[in-house]
């Protein structure tokens, strides 16, 4: 028995390539995908523009796997947090998160995560693959979806921020990406779009010089290499300052600002030192800062720090003319905050 491909996991070129090995017209492959893109069709039969004739070729080819929703729950801050069923039964989560001015999307790009964050639950599951296009996209599609039912307003931002790293999926979260913000899919601004990575360099220089534009962000966590070693293993092959090497390559490309996360753990990262350690590392750098309260999960020893040090550590930095601002966090009731995110219910 043949295994049927997954449409969209084809770009526009072969999609192209894909109309014309069935004998149909060029503008065909145009018509595909914009009823796959812009409609957000999962079903051929559904294609009325299309021949009978070509939607039982592309049947007997090709499929659709789109996400299923398998739950959703609501924190008591109005967080929402959604567990997608994927068509090999692995599961994976999303967020809404709502704020007064902006309804934001935090999506997953793998199954699970190789990199083993110490202190992040989804770094204690097995990677088991990467997300395609497709899914990346249905998770947009449905916390969108969401966000109009629920709260009665459009989605504005979304960030790679859930389960996986992304720069690990170059290839599909950059053609997810397009299709989420193309004038022929979901026509999102780039610019409202923000990827987190623990730290790849190379895939840092590599967005550079695909001209990325949408945001980046860097989970640093600790400003120098021992400590960031004992918590990120990633550290161990990409430096602090391999990282900085990189990130001023991709400014230099972007003109982008960069965005450093620094999650604050009680008697780790919370004195002046590692404060003025994180003010040397953000002055080699165009960025700013958001100073993140942890989420305590069950697997690793780590604790919120006091409100005074999160405090001082942020009113060090804004006295050294640094943009920063504190991050509070959304949705731990439901194991729905920054780090979280381990398929719990």
């Amino acid at each position: 028995m043949t295994v049927k491909k997954d449409i969209r996991e084809l770009s526009d070129a072969e999609i192209a390539v894909a109309v014309e090995s069935l004998g149909e017209k060029p503008y065909r492959a145009k018509q595909i995908s914009h009823w796959i893109w812009a409609r957000s069709v999962t079903d051929f039969e559904d294609m009325t523009t299309l021949s009978k004739s070509l939607r039982d070729k592309l049947i007997e080819k090709f499929e659709f796997r789109p996400v299923h929703l398998d739950f959703q729950q609501k924190s008591s801050d109005a967080t929402i947090k959604v567990a997608f069923k994927l068509y090999d039964d692995n599961i994976i989560e999303g967020v809404l998160i709502p704020s007064e001015d902006r309804m934001t999307a935090c999506i997953s790009s793998q199954v699970g995560c190789s990199l083993s964050c110490k202190f992040c639950a989804t770094g204690y599951l097995e990677r088991q693959r990467n997300l395609t296009p497709g899914e990346i996209y249905d998770q947009v599609l449905y916390i969108r979806k969401l966000a109009l039912e629920h709260y009665n307003m459009p989605l504005t931002n979304i960030v790679f921020m859930g389960m996986g790293e992304p720069l690990l999926n170059y290839k599909n979260v950059m053609m997810g990406i397009e299709r989420i913000t193309s004038p022929d899919g979901l026509a999102m601004s780039s610019k409202r779009i923000t990827l987190s990575t623990a730290g790849i360099a190379k895939l840092i220089k590599k967005l550079g010089d695909d001209n990325a534009k949408f945001k980046l962000a860097l989970s640093l966590h600790a400003a120098n290499d021992m400590k960031r070693n004992k918590i990120m293993p990633i550290n161990e092959t990409n430096s602090l300052k391999v990282l900085l090497e990189a990130l001023n390559y991709y400014y230099k490309k972007t003109k982008s600002m960069i965005t450093l996360e620094y999650i604050v753990f009680k008697d780790f990262n919370d004195t002046l030192e590692d404060a003025k350690e994180l003010l040397t590392f953000v002055k080699k750098i165009p960025a700013k800062v958001n100073i993140i309260e942890y989420n305590p999960i069950e697997m690793a020893s780590f604790t919120n720090t006091d409100e005074d040090r999160l405090e001082s550590i942020r009113d060090y930095l804004e006295r050294h003319r640094v943009n920063v601002r504190l991050r509070r966090s959304r949705g731990k009731d439901i194991d729905a905050a920054c780090g979280q995110l381990a398929n719990k219910r």
